[in-house]
C-alpha cells in the first residue's frame, strides 16, 4: 500500500475511534453536607452542658418588695426607639408574643448589673420596673409561671417579653422559641411599706450623712422644691418621714407624671414630707387633675388643703 494511502487510512481510523469513543468523565463533586443539627431549640440556643436535671421543677420567683434601682429605671433608647420605664409598681397586663435567651447570654450582665442565670425565673421587659414580678401565661396552654424582672429587652420583632430558659421550659415554648403569653406585673402587699423605709442608695446617703440635722438634701446639683405657701387644694400622692426618701419617690414619678403637664414638689406638716401636685384654687380643679392621674397612671391620691 502507498505510503500516501496508509497515512490517509490511519486517519479515517482515528477519525472514527475518537467520535465513537467515549469521553473521560470527570467525577461529579460531592454535594455539601449538611450541617448537623444541635437540637431543636430556637437558633441552636439549648440548655447546655450544665443544665439542672429538673429545669421543669424549678420553682417560681417568690414575689417581694425590693427598693427599685436607681439607674436601670431612666428613659433610654434602643435602635432609634425611646422606651420610658415605669418609675413606680402599678397595675400592668399586655397579650404578645414571647421569647427567650439562654446560653449565649448565661453569665452576663442585666441591666441592673446582677449576673444573668438562664436557669433561674427571671425575665427582661422593655419598661416594667426593675426588679419587678410578673406573671406570665401560655395563652395556648394555660401554663403558668412566676418571674423575677431584672433585665431590659426584647427590642426586636415586637416581642413583649423576654423568658429565661428556665421560665420558657417550664411555659413549653422553649423549643418553639416563642409563643403567645399574657404578662401581668404582681405588686407585693408590703411594697408600700417599703417605699416608705427603703435604705437609701450610697449617693443619697453620703450627703445626708454630712448634713445637718434637720437640713433638706438636694441630689448633686437638683434642689428639690419644698413649698411652703398656704391656699388652695392639692393633690397627695405620698408621705415619708424622712425628706431623702420624699425626694426619691419624687424622682420616681418625674418621668411618669410629665406627660400629664405637672411637677411633683414636696411640702413638710406636721413632721411629714409631703409629695403633691398643685396646688388649685378650688377642691373640684385638684378632684379634676387626681382623676387624671389615675386614669392615665394608675397613680392613688388624696385631696389635702394646701
Amino acid at each position: 500500500m502507498p505510503v500516501a494511502r496508509r497515512f490517509l487510512l490511519l486517519a479515517v481510523v482515528a477519525a472514527i475511534t475518537s467520535c465513537t469513543t467515549a469521553p473521560k468523565q470527570e467525577p461529579a463533586p460531592a454535594a455539601p453536607a449538611k450541617p448537623a443539627l444541635t437540637g431543636k431549640y430556637y437558633k441552636d440556643d439549648g440548655p447546655g452542658a450544665t443544665a439542672p436535671a429538673n429545669l421543669e421543677g424549678i420553682p417560681d420567683a417568690v414575689p417581694r418588695a425590693e427598693p427599685l434601682h436607681r439607674f436601670a429605671n431612666r428613659p433610654y433608647m434602643v435602635f432609634g426607639r425611646e422606651y420610658v420605664p415605669a418609675t413606680t409598681l402599678r397595675p400592668y397586663k399586655e397579650r404578645g408574643i414571647a421569647s427567650w435567651y439562654g446560653r449565649k447570654f448565661h453569665g452576663e450582665k442585666t441591666s441592673m448589673g446582677e449576673t444573668y442565670d438562664m436557669y433561674a425565673m427571671t425575665a427582661a421587659h422593655p419598661t416594667l420596673p426593675l426588679p419587678s414580678y410578673a406573671r406570665v401565661t401560655n395563652v395556648a396552654s394555660g401554663a403558668t409561671v412566676v418571674v423575677r424582672v431584672n433585665d431590659r429587652g426584647p427590642f426586636l420583632h415586637d416581642r413583649v417579653i423576654d423568658l429565661s430558659f428556665a421560665a420558657a421550659t417550664r411555659l413549653g415554648i422553649a423549643q418553639k422559641g416563642s409563643g403567645e403569653v399574657e404578662v401581668e406585673a404582681i405588686i407585693p402587699r408590703e411594697t408600700a411599706l417599703v417605699a416608705a423605709t427603703a435604705p437609701l442608695p450610697p449617693v443619697v446617703q453620703a450627703p445626708v450623712a454630712a448634713a445637718p440635722a434637720g437640713t433638706p438634701v438636694a441630689e448633686a446639683g437638683a434642689p428639690m422644691p419644698v413649698a411652703s405657701a398656704d391656699g388652695g387644694f392639692v393633690v397627695q400622692l405620698g408621705a415619708f418621714g424622712n425628706y431623702a426618701n420624699a425626694q426619691n419617690f419624687v424622682a420616681h414619678l418625674a418621668n411618669q407624671i410629665a406627660p400629664v403637664g405637672v411637677e411633683a414638689k414636696v411640702r413638710q406638716v406636721g413632721g411629714l414630707f409631703r409629695v403633691f401636685v398643685g396646688p388649685y384654687s378650688t377642691r373640684d380643679e385638684a378632684k379634676r387633675m387626681a382623676d387624671r392621674l389615675r386614669d392615665a397612671l394608675g397613680l392613688p391620691s388624696t385631696i389635702a388643703v394646701h
